[in-house]
């Protein structure tokens, strides 16, 4: 560990994800990690192990419109990348990256992706951040699931995301 990096606060980290859609749960991770970095990116991945409902490009702007009705865009920008987060991470000259845990189970599959990239990038280093326990249960795949079967997940997504959500069924 570089004792240096500990001196004072680091004032970036990266809150990545595939954020598709981006939901109530994770403007709260976005608005506890803004309490201890001044800076925050957003980093939507190319990658996805699921089809994704959004583009990139369209879940960056969900994103924006996401925090302007939240009125958490201070100190935030957003972005995306392709490849591993670590080497993204670098490229940035970060060495913290936000997750959110939701539940032991999240935990297992983080802990395993966290040790990974400290092998990568020894200099990173993860922060676990929960959910106010009213998002807890939430998740994007529970919100597109709604989506899919014909219901607008209101309660769960910022305005924007429901009317992107709304328009992208009449189309389908």
């Amino acid at each position: 560990m570089n004792q240096k990096q500990f001196k004072r606060r680091p004032s970036l980290a990266i809150y990545p994800g595939s954020f598709d859609p981006i939901t109530y749960g994770h403007l709260d991770i976005v608005a506890r990690a803004g309490r201890l970095f001044d800076r925050i990116i957003i980093a939507v991945s190319h990658a996805s192990v699921k089809q994704p409902m959004f583009s990139v490009e369209d879940r960056m702007d969900l994103i924006r419109e996401s925090l302007r009705e939240s009125n958490l865009n201070k100190g935030i920008e957003v972005d995306s990348f392709q490849g591993l987060l670590a080497d993204y991470a670098k490229k940035k000259s970060c060495f913290v990256v936000i997750r959110g845990i939701r539940f032991i189970s999240d935990f297992e599959y983080e802990l395993q992706m966290a040790l990974t990239n400290r092998h990568l990038y020894p200099d990173m280093e993860t922060v676990y951040l929960m959910p106010d326990e009213k998002h807890i249960y939430l998740s994007s795949t529970i919100v597109k699931e709604i989506a899919g079967l014909g219901q607008t997940p209101a309660k769960f997504v910022p305005r924007c995301v429901a009317r992107a959500l709304r328009s992208l069924r009449a189309v389908i």
